[in-house]
């Protein structure tokens, strides 16, 4: 069940991330969203042209902003890749893996103030098991609403005005919101984690590292899943309120 879970939280992660950078986009010009997530495009783009280069595929037109209005990043996927089927999972897999690494670089160099808070009495973790019944999936959802709860509480509560934290917030933002899939590689994404899931529950049967491995990241995990689920509940209320403000002024 905890691979499975894996499986789970990873797929909330991306396509949380994806939804978010899409309302972002959507309330404000897109080049505009792509400016401020520029430290997660260039980590999430060194993962895509890494993906091509190991499965040996050509890197081309590829800059961390277009030149059109929405100012995506660009990097040509083809079409046919040299390694069918596991070439789309590798090049959709290491975006995810660079940004996660990227995350945690951050958040033990600058991090220290908001995972003191998080650390601190209860910890902040996602369920590592899928529900059975309605109870438990009643529970599933209220452990996701208590992530989000704990890591607001322990960001109001961290050392703010100081620019480690504020550094590591941003960057937190900038990295969760990029581990959405890149346009042409989405499907690349979702088999990434599927096939990655089955791969670690494998390898976990052969040897308990690979299990102590999955629960030692677990906390970054649960950081990912609450930053990401935090946001997108945010900018779905600013949205609908914006939105409200538009019809009302219609009206008027």
């Amino acid at each position: 069940m905890l691979y499975a879970a894996l499986t789970l939280w990873l797929l909330v992660i991306v396509f949380c991330a994806w939804g978010v950078h899409r309302i972002w986009s959507g309330l404000v010009k897109p080049r505009v969203v792509n400016t401020i997530l520029l430290p997660g495009t260039l980590v999430a783009q060194l993962g895509h042209v890494l993906g091509l280069l190991v499965t040996g595929n050509p890197v081309r037109n590829t800059a961390l902003m277009g030149d059109d209005e929405k100012g995506d990043p660009k990097s040509d996927t083809p079409e046919r890749q040299r390694i069918p089927i596991i070439g789309p999972i590798i090049v959709g897999m290491l975006p995810l893996v660079a940004c996660t690494v990227g995350l945690f670089v951050s958040a033990r160099f600058w991090g220290g103030s908001v995972l003191g808070g998080l650390t601190g009495g209860s910890s902040i973790e996602v369920p590592r098991a899928l529900p059975t019944t309605l109870a438990e999936f009643w529970e599933l959802l209220h452990g996701s609403i208590d992530v989000m709860e704990r890591l607001l509480a322990a960001i109001i509560h961290s050392d703010l005005p100081n620019w480690p934290t504020a550094l590591f917030l941003y960057l937190a933002v900038c990295l969760t919101v990029r581990m959405a899939p890149f346009e042409g590689n989405q499907r690349g994404s979702i088999g990434a984690i599927m096939l990655a899931s089955i791969v670690i529950a494998i390898v976990s049967s052969l040897t308990s590292s690979a299990r102590e491995l999955v629960l030692w990241s677990w906390p970054i995990l649960s950081f990912a899943v609450g930053m990401l689920l935090f946001l997108l509940l945010l900018s779905l209320f600013v949205s609908g309120v914006i939105g409200l403000v538009r019809i009302l002024a219609h009206k008027e």
